[in-house]
């Protein structure tokens, strides 16, 4: 009698419980300043303290990756004012932030203690300002349309003024302002991409907006102008400008520049160059 022969039984592969385990990366840490002051780690927004503690932090991300000596802090904390316990009252205060920033304790890596003083590292993308800035730096070396992706994406950034919870604190009104005029800038540029595309029509009311909230700006005033005589309305561009002259001579005694003369020339003999796209 014939046996049958079983096929060789089939070895199962050993079990290796930490082979191919994903090991998940901390939350990121995003610290945010083009708008209200607020720092995250993942969707968690991280209590920060009261108004001198988040001033404190305030200050060390405006002079991120760079010490900043202790007597500065102070100085820009409470101006002329500063207790006699200042010092310690700052070491507090890092303490406080440390048990925000870095949970888990030390060695702290984020705010760190330095001979002089006391320094805030930030890293890559963390810091939305940073992130505004590179990708409008982007975006001058690339055509029309990946530079108006990434204008859209550095502008996208914002959610106020910059540096909103510190608007009347010196430490913030020059760095504010840097950043704000910095935004208005970006805007500029992308309108001008959007015009060399074609889109001078669907500007005119943003323009416009603009062109009243800043009345003094001839970049704008240009802008505004080429769109209007794009869109066949010669007369209103030319209105454009004798409003700014305007406003440039009663309010700083000056003419427009000669980029802005030129275009209201160009605009009364209907340069054919200046036909959209």
């Amino acid at each position: 009698m014939s046996r049958r022969l079983r096929p060789p039984a089939q070895r199962r592969p050993k079990s290796h419980s930490n082979r191919g385990r994903l090991t998940m990366a901390p939350p990121t840490m995003k610290f945010r300043v083009l708008g209200p002051f607020e720092v995250t780690r993942g969707d968690e927004a991280l209590a920060l303290g009261g108004a001198k503690q988040r001033a404190l932090l305030a200050i060390l991300l405006i002079e991120a990756n760079h010490v900043v000596a202790l007597e500065r802090l102070a100085e820009l904390l409470w101006r002329d004012d500063a207790p006699a316990t200042a010092d310690h009252i700052i070491e507090v205060y890092v303490s406080q932030l440390r048990r925000a920033l870095e949970p888990t304790g030390a060695p702290y890596k984020v705010l760190v203690r330095k001979p002089s003083g006391y320094a805030l590292q930030v890293s890559p993308g963390e810091l939305d300002a940073k992130e505004f800035e590179d990708l409008v730096k982007a975006a001058r070396t690339q055509p029309p349309e990946q530079a108006e992706e990434a204008l859209r994406a550095a502008l996208g950034l914002w959610r106020g003024p910059a540096l909103a919870d510190f608007a009347t604190e010196p430490f913030a009104v020059s760095e504010a302002a840097r950043l704000n005029e910095l935004r208005l800038h970006a805007r500029e540029e992308l309108i001008e991409n959007e015009i060399k595309l074609g889109r001078h029509g669907q500007l005119i009311g943003e323009l416009q907006a603009l062109v009243d909230e800043h009345p003094l700006r001839e970049r704008l005033a240009g802008q505004l102008m080429l769109a209007l005589y794009r869109s066949g309305r010669q007369a209103e561009a030319s209105d454009i400008y004798q409003r700014t002259r305007e406003r440039l001579v009663d309010e700083l005694g000056m003419e427009p520049g000669p980029d802005l003369q030129l275009l209201l020339k160009r605009i009364l003999q209907q340069d054919s160059a200046l036909a959209a796209p």
